[in-house]
């Protein structure tokens, strides 16, 4: 064969395979967009909480000590038991107390007797006046004599009633109910009216509070919100709790009150919740964890927090399926997290598609297939194995924005 023919053949082979090729890439066509799952924003009420620290107190709290000194010769509770109002809790030497008494009961009859006798000669006096037999001074002297004694009655009384009343604090009672702490004195040891250490200490936790603390400067963004961003009246204020655990307390509570300063030191507002506590599983001095309302958002979107990630430099991104099927980045601005979902103040609108599975197939500009993701669908992160056929190009990330 000729070099020419040689030369006429390999022609004829090659065009046959660009043809070839050209056939087959007209029989593929392009390939499908990309299939995602979105969800369609639709807008809600919100109430936005706060979790804060804080510690359990005593609804009540009372501090056993002594009115009276002597030495104490019983104790009459068992320690970490419950005792009621007027139980008695000690016992201190009441001898000297009761020589008090007797005393004072002395005291009182000599000034009864003093003031009858008075009282008798203030009488005859008068009865001789009538009669003009004694002067006016006389009968003076004698009514302010009558006076006096009837006086010294009355202090007597008193005297007897403080000798009775210190007789009475030799039984140390129980001032309120609850539950009584560890014994500080045992019988036999010397107690004073005015020494400084409790002989035991009773805290009523049927029902606790909750002392919490929030920054000032978290207190004045949420009045700034105005009268969109505050609670109503009839909005729910309940608040739950969460133990050092981890576990959610089982009884809501609510909020009492709250101190109307700042600490200068720390810049915080110190809040009072309220909690039933019938089990007796909240203690005084116990940390925990408080949720608390503290705004409601009319109309706020909520979205997927599956649908969200973050661009190179941090901040919050979602893809979006326009109506024209085509991808646009949004960023947005997250004020908290609701559940599973993130609260959004802006970069989202209502009826938005937003993409919450095959994150890392799409990127910004691109046009995909959106399905719409069943209600009863769980909702959990996308996986990051790609479908068949449908691997990320290499050095593309699954990152949104990037």
């Amino acid at each position: 064969m000729s070099t020419q023919s040689r030369i006429l053949v390999a022609a004829s082979i090659m065009g046959a395979v660009f043809a070839a090729g050209t056939a087959l890439a007209q029989q593929g066509g392009e390939a499908p967009p990309p299939a995602v799952t979105v969800v369609t924003l639709q807008p809600q009420d919100v109430t936005l909480t706060s979790k804060l620290p804080g510690r359990v107190v005593a609804s009540a709290e009372a501090e056993i000590k002594p009115q009276v000194t002597g030495i104490v010769t019983e104790r009459l509770f068992s320690e970490g038991s419950h005792v009621s109002e007027g139980d008695p809790l000690y016992r201190i030497d009441p001898r000297t107390y009761q020589a008090s008494v007797a005393q004072a009961e002395a005291s009182l009859a000599q000034a009864q007797a003093q003031a009858d006798a008075a009282s008798r000669e203030a009488d005859r006096i008068a009865a001789l006046r009538d009669r003009s037999v004694v002067s006016e001074q006389s009968q003076d002297t004698a009514i302010a004599d009558r006076d006096a004694a009837l006086a010294a009655v009355q202090a007597a009384e008193a005297q007897l009633q403080a000798a009775q009343i210190n007789l009475n604090y030799t039984t140390i009672t129980a001032p309120l109910d609850g539950v009584i702490g560890l014994a500080q004195t045992s019988a036999g040891a010397l107690v004073s009216a005015n020494q400084a250490t409790p002989l035991a200490t009773i805290r009523s936790i049927d029902s606790v509070y909750v002392d919490v603390t929030q920054s000032a400067a978290d207190i004045v963004r949420w009045q700034r919100q105005g009268a969109e961003g505050g609670l109503s009246r009839d909005a729910d204020r309940t608040v739950t709790l969460e133990l050092a655990d981890g576990s959610q307390y089982d009884h809501e509570g609510s909020l009492t009150a709250a101190e109307p300063q700042v600490n200068e030191t720390t810049g915080v507002v110190t809040l009072r919740m309220e909690f039933d506590n019938p089990e007796g599983l909240l203690l005084p001095g116990m940390y925990v964890l408080v949720e608390m309302p503290q705004a409601q958002l009319p109309d706020a979107i909520l979205a997927p927090q599956e649908g969200v990630t973050r661009d190179r430099r941090g901040r919050p991104v979602a893809m979006v399926a326009n109506a024209d099927n085509v991808i646009e980045e949004r960023q947005l601005d997250i004020i908290q997290d609701l559940g599973n979902q993130w609260v959004v103040r802006d970069g989202l609108q209502p009826g938005d598609r937003i993409v919450v599975e095959g994150l890392q197939k799409i990127g910004s500009g691109m046009t995909v297939t959106p399905e719409e993701r069943q209600s009863d669908d769980a909702a959990e992160p996308d996986a990051a194995q790609p479908e068949d056929g449908d691997a990320a190009p290499e050095g593309e990330t699954t990152e949104a924005g990037n």
